[in-house]
């Protein structure tokens, strides 16, 4: 009986030390832990769909063999455009060549390979599940936006003239081509027509912030703050002060949801405008407004525990990773760059030791992340939306989040 006892309290016990040990490890231990766990996925590689042989290459795919990706990390796909970015400022921030090198190997693997699919494109599949669809097929910002932007951050450091000719295509699409509102605001054509999506902000002013910083033309930036301004008009909720997922411009009124991620890409993107706006540049001081009132607005949805909900204002719905993250990246960001107040501190402190302690696993895996997520009119969908682990929503911004908190921590060691 004792010796049974005595193995039940050591079993106990074994959860309680893994998590005594994570709380322990610092925020460079954390971040190389994520970090280190992407390099270990196979993101250069493709499986046969039906004979589940692995290619390296498209040179050794047979004739007629259907593909897909060996992980989702290999995608185009706008969050591997968050990832790749992150990683470069996460190989820049730590001194790592090697996380520098695995953005710039997504992006020349998917150059060096996507011209097979494109001659291969079987019009029975849509063109985002096709491998590679999305860097040849513009149809909206999310094929676009954020892989041209870490198209633009690559070619930084390899300038290769096929990525020049991409992004400034890419930059085309979102200044010309794109679909929008009589008023100018970017929208879509689908699941509903004209709808306006507050993600959409992230998928457009990612790009032009970074075409703008590259080229130094204020006219990217000029685009990027007239949609972000205009989007706010259409999305904002004043007495809730959170930003409404979508606008449905033919019947003219709002969706149902205060969807987390969505209105956490606002916030991302505005840091991300006003790290490479001029300091003269005149609508500065209105972004840092939207901005503050943004994260006031969002503060008080915080839960006890650190944490955000996957619908910001139902207390019921789960607690979700990715909005998380990407709230400590946009408040340390504003903070660290001395936009706002530091008092705003204690809630990116809350919310960072939340993410260390419970969602990223001492292998590096980052949880409760929830998958991509379209617009309903019924908030049950977003209740019900899958949760991944590792999910690639998630990746770059809890990267981006940590480097910003270590850079805050640096600014008041006393308080780490």
């Amino acid at each position: 009986m004792k010796i049974r006892t005595i193995i039940a309290l050591a079993a106990a016990a074994i959860p309680v030390a893994s998590a005594f040990a994570q709380n322990m490890r610092s925020d460079e231990e954390c971040l190389r832990a994520v970090a280190d766990n992407i390099l270990r996925q196979p993101t250069k590689e493709f499986i046969g769909v039906e004979n589940g042989v692995v290619y390296s290459s498209t040179a050794d795919i047979p004739e007629g063999v259907d593909v897909r990706f060996a992980s989702p990390l290999t995608e185009w796909h706008y969050s591997n455009g968050v990832l790749d970015m992150s990683m470069i400022r996460l190989g820049k921030f730590l001194g790592e060549e090697k996380y520098i090198d695995y953005a710039k190997e997504h992006v020349a693997f998917g150059f060096a390979n996507y011209e097979y699919f494109k001659n291969t494109f079987r019009h029975d599949r849509n063109h985002w599940v096709w491998p590679f669809g999305q860097l040849w097929n513009f149809k909206e910002l999310d094929d676009c936006g954020a892989m041209g932007a870490a198209v633009v951050n690559v070619y930084e450091l390899d300038p290769q003239p096929e990525y020049k000719t991409y992004y400034e295509r890419a930059a085309q699409h979102v200044m010309y081509d794109q679909v929008r509102l009589p008023d100018g605001t970017l929208s879509r054509t689908f699941p509903r027509n004209m709808t306006v999506w507050a993600d959409d902000v992230y998928m457009s002013v990612s790009l032009l912030s970074q075409v703008g910083k590259i080229t130094g033309d204020n006219q990217y930036f000029d685009m990027a703050t007239k949609q972000i301004a205009q989007i706010t008009d259409y999305l904002w909720d004043e007495t809730k002060g959170l930003y409404y997922h979508c606008y449905y411009a033919d019947i003219e009124r709002n969706g149902v949801a205060y969807w987390g991620r969505a209105n956490g890409w606002i916030a991302y993107s505005i840091a991300m405008l006003l790290d490479v706006l001029p300091e003269d540049y005149p609508a500065r001081d209105q972004l840092i407004s939207l901005l503050e009132r943004q994260i006031v607005g969002v503060s008080r949805y915080q839960q006890g525990n650190g944490m955000w909900c996957q619908l910001l204002d139902k207390v019921d719905s789960y607690d979700e990773s990715s909005i998380t993250a990407i709230l400590v990246y946009s408040i340390a960001k504003a903070i660290n760059e001395g936009w706002i107040d530091r008092d705003y501190s204690r809630i990116a402190d809350a919310a960072w030791r939340a993410l260390k302690t419970t969602q990223i696993t001492e292998d590096g895996r980052f949880t409760n992340v929830c998958v991509g997520t379209g617009i309903t009119d019924d908030l049950p969908f977003y209740y019900n939306r899958p949760v991944g682990e590792n999910e690639k929503h998630g990746l770059g911004l809890v990267i981006d989040a940590g480097i910003e908190m270590m850079i805050m921590a640096r600014n008041r060691p006393e308080r780490r």
